[in-house]
């Protein structure tokens, strides 16, 4: 006999905690493998967590509705069979755990600046203090959020969750048929985690912080305190995409039911880069350097709420145009509607982000941790340029657009940066304006 630790798993790199709405199988329960044992939620996704081992649950150490840091146990298994045969998970017996003392959990990186008080006391997810007595996830209130649903129209939706919890389906069914079912509302305040204020003497307003911009803040903090960042940037001459694009853009739709945005080819472009300068897809534990097999791209997202999220594309390498505009736009649609699942925003080696569709025309993003670099791509203008020609230099108007890179300085000295910089902005110059869909 022996007991497996089932612990809150990792839902992404920026997440470092997440809720548990509701627990499937209860102490005393047996289990399989791949059944269901908890529902949990962040304020990204609401997700499932399946059981990695068959055995009898013995022992639940959380509640319902307590927030639980990444790598917490949350639940013990007792399983059949030797302790080593749960990689990672078994534990000493009953008669071991009284005589020795339990080895200290190592705490996930993502989880590295959180105080080992802070880890051991979880706090329940809540409405503001005084709003309401019902539990609702960090999800379930971001959409209500977003879509404008006051308190009082949220407490009369019928949740189809464990003692009348209003899951996901439940308020995204609302939504749905909300303009001809629309309940009666008695408040005008919409669902926050936030609480709004006023200064004493009135000449501005004070708002606290909602869940998820605390975790993108704590994430960007560490970021920053982690790795030395240095930008280095190029300008690139985009034209024979942009004319290719527009050349090619409603044949592509018809032919196959995809918008084709500039996102993909840069991404082709980066993925093709990666492999020539594979250093550049690395993550760094301690002093360690750890080399990163697959090519998976993160494109990070603005959300409705204003908040951003980076879903990944995985194997980038490995897929064509059409295979990166199909990725592209699914994962773009999906979260937009809230509707990412945690294996979306894993596993990401390398991070490109667009602040051209703010008309922006450079930034100096900060590094998605534990990666090592992250690029932006500006705003695409026409400039005068000079063109060489078999005639002479000849001023044209051309298409041009800035990139950066942040690097982090520890792994990634300019050399490798600024060659790796330059040689993507090679494979967009050099981009095949002949070439068909």
């Amino acid at each position: 006999m022996a007991k497996y630790e089932l612990i809150m798993p990792k839902m992404g790199e920026s997440i470092i905690e997440a809720t548990i709405l509701s627990w499937v199988k209860k102490e005393g329960d047996s289990v399989d493998i791949d059944d269901t044992i908890v529902e949990i939620a962040t304020d990204k996704v609401d997700s499932e967590v399946p059981s990695p081992v068959a055995g009898t649950i013995t022992k639940i150490l959380f509640k319902e509705n307590d927030t639980v840091a990444v790598g917490e146990v949350i639940a013990l298994i007792t399983t059949e069979g030797e302790e080593a045969e749960a990689p990672g998970g078994a534990v000493q017996d009953d008669e071991k755990r009284e005589t020795e003392q339990p080895a200290q959990k190592e705490i996930p990186a993502t989880t590295t600046t959180t105080t080992q008080k802070e880890v051991k006391k979880p706090q329940p997810a809540q409405m503001s203090a005084g709003e309401t007595s019902r539990f609702y996830s960090p999800l379930v209130k971001n959409i209500a959020q977003e879509e404008n649903i006051a308190l009082s129209e949220l407490e009369q939706i019928n949740g189809s969750g464990t003692n009348g919890r209003v899951t996901k389906k439940d308020i995204l069914a609302y939504i749905k048929n909300r303009s001809t079912t629309k309940l009666p509302t008695t408040s005008t305040a919409t669902v926050t985690t936030s609480t709004a204020q006023t200064s004493s003497n009135g000449q501005y307003e004070i708002i606290e912080m909602d869940r998820m911009r605390k975790l993108i803040a704590d994430h960007m903090v560490r970021s920053k305190q982690t790795s030395p960042h240095v930008t280095s940037f190029v300008e690139v001459d985009v034209t024979n995409i942009v004319n290719w694009r527009n050349k090619v853009k409603k044949d592509f739709q018809s032919r196959y039911q995809q918008k084709i945005t500039f996102t993909p080819i840069f991404m082709e472009a980066v993925a093709k880069a990666i492999r020539d300068f594979p250093m550049i897809n690395i993550s760094v534990e301690g002093d360690k350097i750890i080399k990163k097999p697959n090519i998976n791209i993160g494109m990070a997202t603005a959300l409705p709420s204003g908040n951003l999220i980076v879903p990944v594309i995985k194997n980038a390498d490995q897929l064509n145009l059409l295979g990166l505009t199909q990725q592209v736009n699914d994962l773009a649609g999906r979260a937009r509607n809230n509707k990412l699942v945690p294996a979306d925003i894993q596993e990401g080696t390398f991070t490109l982000t667009n602040v051209g569709t703010f008309g922006n025309v450079m930034g100096t993003p900060i590094i998605n941790q534990p990666q090592v670099a992250i690029m932006a791509v500006g705003a695409i203008q026409k400039k005068p340029a000079v063109v060489e020609t078999e005639y002479g230099d000849l001023i044209a108007i051309r298409h041009k657009m800035f990139m950066s890179l942040s690097y982090d300085h520890r792994v990634v000295d300019g050399f490798l940066g600024g060659s790796f910089l330059r040689r993507v902005g090679d494979y967009l110059e050099g981009f095949d304006l002949t070439q068909t869909i």
